[in-house]
Parts: C-alpha cells; structure tokens; sequence
C-alpha cells in the first residue's frame, strides 16, 4: 500500500461529513494540490505550519460550495477529518497579504499551477475535454465579456461605472464546454469600474492570459483551431488586428453605422437567408445575409467577413436609427471562410452563454470583492477562477454523460455537494458513509468512482 502524500486525509465514501470531498479529489487528480503547493513554495516561511498552496485551496474550495469571504474558510476547519489542518483566519489574511505584496510573481504562480491542472484535467478527460479533436470547423471556443461588480464600501481602484452604480468591471474569459457542458475560466482582469467596455488594450490582455492557460505546446501556434468570441465591445481595429496577426478564429460583434444600414438597403430579398435557432432549425421573423462586398473595408484587416441579422424585434423593443422597415439590425465579423451564414450567425449568439458563466462566477465569490487592496481583490479574483474550474472539471471529470455535468453551482451544491454523511473509522480506515436515501448519493457516488479510477497525474 503506497503513501498518500495529499494534504487532505484519504476517506473511502460509500451511499449506505459531506458530498464536498468529490471537489477535494477532482483537486488530487488534476494535480491542482500538487502544483500549487509547488508554485507557492517561495511564500512559505521556513517553520511554517500550513502551506500557502493549501491554504488557497482551501479557500477556493469554500468559496465553491458557496462562500464569499476569507472568514468562510470556517466551514472546513469545522471538519479536520476530512479537510486536515485549515490555517486559522489570522494566517490567512496574512498569507493574502504577503502574495499581493509580490501580486505579479503571486498571480503568475497561481496561473501555471492552474494551467499544470488544466493540462492534466482535459488529458483525463480524452473525449470530453474541450480541446479533443479540434480543427477550424469545430475550434475550440475561448467567450470574453465585461461584468459589472458592485463595491458596497471604499475599496482601492473603486469607480463610478456607466450604470451608475460604484465598483469595478472586471473582463473575463471562458473555455466553452459546448452544448452538452459548462465552461470554465481562463483569464480574469480586475478594472476599476470606469474602465471602458471597448478598451482594445484590456481585450488583448485577456485573449493572451487566456491563450497561455491551454494546454498546448509553447512552440505550437493554435491557429483557427481557436475561436474567441465577444460582443460589440470586441469590435474595434487593434484587437481585430491582433486576432488577424496571432491567426486566430474570430466571431466579434460589429457596430453599425448610418452607412452601413444604407448598404444593407441595397441588398436584394433573396439574398437573405432564414436564421436558424440553436437547435439547427429554421427561425421564424429572423434573416442573415452577408455584406462584406458592399462596404470599404480597406482600413480593416484581410479576411474579415461582415454578416448582417435582421428580424422582428421583440414586443416592447424600441427601434433603433440603423434599423429598417421595423426589423432589427445586427452584425459581427468573422475570419471563418467556410459554412452556412445560418450556422456561422448561431455560432455567434452562442457567445450568450458567457452570461451563463458569469452568473455561476457570481455565486462563487465574483459577486463582491470583499478586501480593501486592489492587488489584495486580484489574488481573490484569482481565487474565484480556482474555484470555478474547480467545479467545471468536477462536472467533467465525475459527473460525464449525466444531467449533472451541465448544472449550475446552486443545483450542484443542493444535490451533490450538500450530501449529509458521517466519518466511520474501522481496521485503520477512515470511511465517510454518505445518506442512503439522498436523491444524488448514486450520481455523487458514481462520480467518485470515476475518480478513484483515473490515473494520477504524472
């Protein structure tokens, strides 16, 4: 019998304590304890009881079963049988304290411990992995959107927002587990709320922080076999012409002006074509077309592609000026050479799920910046993006070919991660007897299962 070297104690769970340990094993087997104890190594102080990279799993791990502050860490120390030795709130705030003090070498730290993590979690998970058999047909698909996060007391870098609202507007990134999964986090950057939804500058950050954290070779260059996708706030000529230059897929959203709408006036009936809904079928009072040839794109890059949406705005809607004969205009650019406009448009809206992830992001821990710092909310927003993967390669890794593997945080935690249970100990084993008669023990169980079966990362 060989040597558990986990932080975290070794029960063995059975449906005849708690559901969460499936969140401490999809840790073990992606390797995340491993690499962030590795990465954080330079925090630790000679003598020093816990170790820094335990204590931000720890944290992660309690803000993905619902937490929303440093303090929440509480709900582990409660149970040492099945967390070990969780830092008391003093060190912690300590151990934030001494990373944002070094935030660059911190958050570099953190970000290859994730990337290690994420390598080893999509290469378990073979053919339910977002990046398993990729091309320029079905790339794998990278959505940024900008949030708005409410400061509800003084807070470094707090601003005034366009809503009108007080905090910060932090813009993501997040990997597309596609129709039959979630999504998970890949770049997040911390702004001051003023910051602008349209900074070119901002969207080149994140699309490289993002590009750094898939697991490909350094030397690889991804190409097409990459789409990132973002709204209207994405169309502007740098970011364009950075896509265009790194030979990344691109579906961004276009702004229309006056101009444009009259180039679109010049476009006969039949050169429209029926949208198309997300489940491929036709959609009704809804069009697409093409008008890259109608309009001087000189000063945009080669390649660059303009489709155009019209259709019957929804009751209560108020038109705009570039909209047409009461149908609703809009557009987005692409570099995609091949496919029906229909597809290529339903593509495009599927960007809508980033709203998805976010409001997951939300309820773990991207709802409130809880410290006074900026650098302090950067190594916390680092947290969040640990805690959402955490749970997306749970659901990819436990919960494959189930309804669990597309649930939302809230539902997991009600059904999976709140499962009551009890620590047995017997001939020298320590065994966590979950409640027979839950109605997710089979599926948690079952998931375990599949991840005391996978091999450990090497």
């Amino acid at each position: 019998m060989s040597k558990s070297t986990s932080p975290y104690p070794h029960v063995s769970a059975s449906g005849t304590g708690t559901g969460v340990v499936v969140l401490l094993r999809t840790a073990e087997k992606t390797g995340l304890t491993a690499a962030l104890t590795t990465e954080l190594a330079r925090f630790r102080k000679p003598l020093a009881r816990h170790d820094p990279g335990k204590i931000l799993l720890d944290l992660a791990v309690s803000l993905a079963v619902g937490g929303d502050c440093l303090a929440d860490i509480a709900q582990l120390r409660a149970h040492p049988e099945l967390f070990g030795a969780v830092a008391s709130d003093p060190t912690v705030s300590r151990l934030i304290g001494v990373l944002a003090a070094d935030a660059e070498t911190a958050l570099a730290a953190i970000g290859r411990a994730r990337a290690t993590a994420r390598a080893h979690g999509w290469t378990a998970a073979g053919s339910s992995a977002p990046d398993h058999a990729i091309d320029e047909q079905t790339p794998l698909v990278i959505d940024i959107d900008a949030t708005l996060v409410t400061a509800h007391s003084d807070k470094e870098h707090a601003a005034p927002t366009f809503k009108r609202g007080y905090g910060f507007h932090p813009l993501c990134a997040f990997v597309d587990h596609g129709e039959h999964g979630t999504g998970e986090p890949v770049a997040m950057l911390l702004r001051p709320g003023n910051a602008g939804s349209n900074t070119a500058a901002d969207h080149v950050t994140v699309v490289q922080d993002a590009l750094a954290q898939l697991p490909f070779d350094p030397g690889y260059r991804v190409g097409k076999k990459v789409l990132v996708r973002i709204d209207g706030a994405g169309g502007t000529h740098q970011l364009i012409e950075y896509l265009t230059k790194r030979r990344l897929s691109y579906s961004v959203g276009f702004g229309l002006t006056d101009a444009h709408a009259e180039a679109i006036d010049l476009v006969p009936e039949q050169a429209w074509t029926p949208a198309y809904d997300p489940d491929g079928q036709v959609r009704d009072g809804a069009w697409v077309t093409e008008i890259t040839d109608l309009l001087d794109l000189s000063t945009w890059p080669n390649g660059m592609r303009v489709i155009v949406r019209k259709e019957r705005p929804h009751p209560g809607a108020q038109l705009r000026f570039t909209d047409r004969d009461g149908l609703r205009l809009t557009a987005f650019v692409t570099n995609t050479r091949r496919g029906q406009l229909p597809d290529l448009e339903v593509r495009h809206r599927c960007r809508a799920r980033c709203e998805d992830r976010i409001r997951a992001a939300k309820v773990a821990g991207l709802q409130n910046f809880p410290l006074h710092g900026f650098d302090q909310n950067r190594i916390w927003l680092a947290l969040v993006q640990l805690a959402c993967e955490l749970t997306a390669w749970m659901q990819m890794l436990a919960f494959t070919d189930t309804p669990a593997r597309r649930w939302e945080p809230k539902r997991l935690r009600l059904r999976v991660l709140s499962i009551a249970g009890k620590i047995a100990r017997h001939a020298r084993r320590v065994r966590l007897r979950l409640a027979a008669t839950a109605p997710g023990v089979d599926v948690l169980v079952a998931g375990l299962n599949r991840l005391t079966a996978l091999p450990a990362p090497v």
